[in-house]
């Protein structure tokens, strides 16, 4: 019976998880602020999925794009905010 070898890191909890949220607020390394991104993860269902996808070929851009529009528009910053 062969034992299969430990994954590691992949997946792996962060030992400090305040020091791990703060770090994606961490400027990239080589100093474009701009170029950082962080990723945004939501659950909609299969029909809103393709009604975004076909709203955004019709549009002429990538689903993210797209998004990242929205969200620019409806979230705009704020008087003071860092960002």
């Amino acid at each position: 019976m062969s034992k299969r070898p430990a994954r590691k890191g992949f997946a792996s909890r962060p030992a400090d998880p305040d020091q791990w949220i703060r770090a994606a607020d961490a400027p990239p390394r080589n100093g474009d602020a701009g170029g950082f991104t962080a990723r945004l993860t939501i659950n909609v269902t299969p029909e809103l999925r393709g009604r975004i996808k076909i709203a955004a070929f019709r549009r002429g851009v990538t689903v993210a794009d797209m998004l990242r529009d929205l969200f620019a528009r409806e979230f705009p910053p704020t008087q003071g905010d860092p960002s």
